[in-house]
This record gives structure tokens, C-alpha cells and sequence, in this order.
């Protein structure tokens, strides 16, 4: 049966779909031999050879699955940059290749999935599945009645509309 490549190095716990789109677009996967660097392209897990940097990529391992409660200061991605600690630091003996199913801010904490499992990966961070999503934030001082009609209809954030939300003020602690 064909499937995209991405989801195939994906299943396989190569790297997330959007890391093997990556990988596809630097002409780092071949499939029986060419070099396939149009995204989109579909193989046959079961009968093609397929390669990441002249690897074989196995076919899909057992999917794991972590539940991380993210401290404040850790970045939530494989690797940064700017040299910040990542979530992954936080994990020991965990041999499989797991990413963030979602994203928390460098001063956020609170629960995070780590997975091998592009198939929830994508579901939980894809915004056409409508995943919701619960926050709850401290702010100084107490928030208006129009500050919270601004929030309810979605806030621009780096040139982009946040979807509505469903506000709720908290008792003060």
C-alpha cells in the first residue's frame, strides 16, 4: 500500500513529519535506489527500500508514548539553537526517537506529550483537527471585562490571529 514518505519515516521514528519533509526536500531519502525530493511522494513500506542518509528505514516500531510535566525554563523542541535546555533533557532512558506532540513557552510549565506516534503528533499540533487546548495563567492584576472580550475573540500573535476562546476568571489564590 502507498503512503506519503513523511509518514513512513515518521511511523518509523526517523523524525517527525515536518523534520521528514525536511529530510525530503535535501534530497536525503532515496526509495529503491533514486533520490526522491518531491514532497508528497508515496512508497510502499512493505516492498520498497527506502533510505535516510543511506539508512534503511525500518518499519514502524512499537510507538511510545511519555507524559512529561515541563518545568518552567526548558525549550519544548529536540534541540535549540541558542543552546537552551530542552525537554529532552529531562528525559532519561528513553532510547526511542520521541518529539513534543504540542508546545509550551520557555517560562510556561505544565503537561506535555512526548511520542514517536506521527499519527497523534499530527492530530494533537495540526490546527485543522481543532484540538482543544486548556491554559490556565497567572496575570497581574485583575483583567476587565474588555480585556476578556479581546481574548475571547482571539488576539494577534507574530501576524496571526489566535482562534476564539472560552475565558474564565478564576478565584484570586
Amino acid at each position: 500500500m502507498q503512503v506519503r514518505l513523511q509518514k513512513i519515516i515518521s511511523a518509523a521514528g526517523i523524525a517527525s513529519r515536518r523534520a521528514a519533509e525536511k529530510l525530503i526536500s535535501e534530497g536525503r531519502v532515496t526509495v529503491n535506489g533514486t533520490t526522491v525530493t518531491e514532497l508528497g511522494s508515496k512508497a510502499d513500506p512493505d516492498v520498497d527500500e527506502i533510505r535516510v542518509d543511506e539508512r534503511r528505514v525500518k518499519g514502524p516500531q512499537r510507538h511510545r508514548y511519555v507524559l512529561l510535566n515541563k518545568p518552567r525554563g526548558y525549550v519544548t523542541t529536540r534541540s535549540d539553537p541558542e543552546r537552551r535546555r530542552t525537554v529532552l533533557d529531562l528525559l532519561k532512558g528513553v532510547r526511542e526517537y520521541v518529539y513534543p506532540g504540542g508546545r509550551l513557552d520557555f517560562d510556561s510549565e505544565g503537561l506535555l506529550i512526548l511520542t514517536n506516534d506521527g499519527d497523534l503528533a499530527a492530530t494533537l499540533t495540526h490546527p485543522s483537527h481543532e484540538v482543544e487546548r486548556v491554559y490556565e495563567a497567572q496575570v497581574l492584576g485583575v483583567p476587565d471585562a474588555h480585556d476578556l472580550d479581546r481574548l475571547s475573540r482571539g488576539v494577534v500573535i507574530d501576524g496571526r490571529r489566535t482562534s476564539p476562546a472560552q475565558i474564565e476568571l478564576l478565584p484570586e489564590r
